[in-house]
């Protein structure tokens, strides 16, 4: 670090949705987060992370998980502690899926979705994905680390008609302003 500036240093991502109505399969959402390292920040994810999972040093995971946005509050959380996360990592992109088991849904279909990321108390994004109502999945921003090793965010929701095992290949994608 340089000076007093520290950079983004531990960040939360939050995700929110109505259930769906009685009698219709329950709306799943993830929250997904894919690192990058310096040789290649726009190729292959160096890991993912998602429910079930945490990053392999434990920087990155889920606090809060949902099947069917019965949750108070926010359905899902991450946290990415990016302060801690290894050098060798230079880029980190967060996004957020549609489970596809009961047919294609994309977010016109989500009841009230939002998200927000913060860093503290300080708001780094919200949205309600209402720019990528035809996608099934989205990036909502990316973290990236500069050469004193301090982190910036950049905000940015990217949608895409994509499945779950598919999303973690794409999300990583340069997207030129």
């Amino acid at each position: 670090m340089t000076g007093l500036n520290k950079g983004i240093r531990k960040v939360e991502l939050a995700v929110k949705w109505d259930p769906s109505p009685v009698g219709e399969p329950a709306t799943d959402l993830d929250i997904i987060a894919a690192t990058y390292v310096a040789a290649d920040p726009y190729g292959s994810p160096a890991y993912v992370v998602h429910f079930d999972s945490r990053s392999p040093d434990g920087t990155i995971y889920l606090n809060r998980d949902s099947k069917d946005g019965k949750g108070f509050g926010w359905d899902e959380v991450m946290t990415l502690e990016l302060d801690r996360l290894n050098s060798g990592y230079t880029r980190v992109v967060v996004g957020v899926l549609i489970q596809q088991r009961s047919g294609h849904k994309s977010f016109v279909g989500v009841l009230n979705p939002g998200l927000r990321m913060r860093e503290g108390y300080t708001v780094l994004a919200e949205d309600n994905f209402g720019g990528v109502l035809g996608a099934t999945a989205a990036t909502v921003g990316e973290f990236v680390r500069d050469v004193s090793g301090e982190w910036t965010f950049h905000p940015g929701i990217h949608g895409y008609d994509t499945d779950p095992a598919e999303f973690p290949r794409v999300m990583g994608t340069r997207h030129d302003a």
